[in-house]
């Protein structure tokens, strides 16, 4: 959704609240599309600070599957979001990036509430999800889930470094 952030710079310590739908059905983070399982509606005030500067405060959950990095089943994630973003309208795009300021969420003056969500997921996306701590994966042989059944498949793991011995045991071995 995208908000026109022009009218309230023009009142002096204006101050706008409004309550924002989540639209957003999948989120793609790290070369995935992750559904969005449950989305709470954001929380949104738009503050008018003076000197062409606006301030952001809010607040939203979305909860996304996100894939167990072990056994690939789908684990549901929080994101609660706590926003306070100071946007100061003086500067150019160019001097935002100079500073570290970069906020892709503000096209001109129109504030880009989708983007805002995203880059918060973003900033907290987990480096590895698991559905529990004690999650055995899947057989690197056979592909069944551990957590739910065992396999047959032989579960030795050789040395790489002893491979050339076992070339030789196979050569000589008797059928």
């Amino acid at each position: 959704m995208i908000i026109s952030l022009a009218e309230i710079m023009q009142i002096p310590n204006a101050s706008e609240q409004m309550e924002i739908p989540v639209e957003a059905e999948k989120i793609h983070v790290a070369g995935m599309d992750h559904k969005v399982m449950e989305k709470e509606p954001v929380k949104l005030t738009i503050t008018n600070l003076g000197n062409r500067k606006v301030r952001l405060t809010g607040t939203g959950l979305i909860k996304l599957a996100i894939p167990c990095s072990r056994c690939l089943d789908d684990v549901t994630v929080a994101f609660p979001m706590e926003f306070d973003e100071e946007v100061d309208f003086q500067k150019t795009e160019a001097e935002r990036m100079e500073d570290l300021d970069e906020q892709v969420y503000i096209d001109g003056t129109n504030l880009d509430v989708e983007r805002l969500i995203y880059d918060e997921i973003l900033l907290d996306f987990p480096l590895q999800t698991l559905c529990r701590e004690d999650c055995k994966g899947i057989c690197k042989v056979c592909g069944v889930n551990l957590n739910r059944e065992t396999c047959s498949c032989d579960q030795t793991v050789m040395d790489p470094r002893m491979a050339a011995f076992q070339d030789i045991f196979d050569q000589f071995k008797e059928v």
